[in-house]
């Protein structure tokens, strides 16, 4: 049998907390590890139980959710550990921020119990983006509201981002448009495996934690421009 899913969930209100869980656990395969009430307590209990998915609040005491997500998603030691972002608005800016710190993607507090479980296997087998076309539109949006100066790449990422190759570049550029792996050998005439294998040396290169990352960086590095939509061409 195959091992269940580890999930921990991160939420400051005990109620919320307890939602998350009885509907996680009301499903085969998912497991419910542990609970933390804040940022400090995510770090600390993700480097003891080792989860496959942490489920994270953003307002949250002492550490706020971006920072230990932060933290989880920049440390090897957390290799595996996959961030999924909890909010109450589809268009919050501190989502954007998590994203770019390494979260694979974010879900709504009031989402049915189908869309939550969905979700958490979804990002436990390394996919990301949940409900790819709301976070494109708030990655689109924060980072044209956002001076370029701020947006620019430093150190490593800028060496990285020089080093891609035409078919790297042009595959990057496509996982930002939305497509997934299937679309995209469609459309380069590749196997979906080889897609992958291409999209683990950007990730490297980059620096960059999952999928998610890589569409904010697209798009922050102008690849992408804000307001494109992924069927334009399609």
């Amino acid at each position: 049998m195959e091992q269940p899913i580890r999930v921990l969930v991160v939420d400051d209100q005990d109620l919320v907390r307890s939602g998350f869980k009885l509907v996680l656990l009301s499903y085969d395969g998912i497991d419910v590890v542990g609970e933390a009430r804040d940022g400090e307590q995510a770090v600390e209990l993700a480097a003891r139980l080792a989860p496959d998915v942490v489920l994270m609040d953003i307002r949250m005491p002492r550490m706020n959710g971006i920072e230990a997500t932060r933290v989880i998603c920049g440390d090897p030691a957390f290799a595996g550990v996959h961030v999924l972002i909890l909010t109450t608005f589809d268009f919050d800016e501190y989502v954007y921020d998590a994203l770019a710190a390494g979260a694979s993607g974010f879900l709504l507090k009031d989402a049915d119990p189908d869309e939550i479980v969905a979700a958490v296997r979804a990002v436990a087998q390394g996919d990301a983006l949940i409900e790819p076309s709301i976070t494109r539109r708030l990655i689109e949006a924060f980072v044209a509201s956002r001076p370029a100066s701020s947006l620019a790449m430093k150190g490593s990422r800028t060496a990285g981002f020089e080093s891609l190759t035409d078919r790297e570049r042009e595959i990057l550029i496509l996982v930002a448009r939305g497509l997934s792996n299937d679309e995209i050998g469609e459309d380069l005439f590749i196997s979906p495996a080889t897609v992958k294998t291409h999209l683990a040396r950007i990730m490297a290169k980059l620096d960059a934690h999952d999928r998610a990352q890589l569409v904010v960086l697209a798009y922050e590095n102008g690849l992408v421009k804000p307001g494109y939509r992924a069927n334009a061409e399609r």
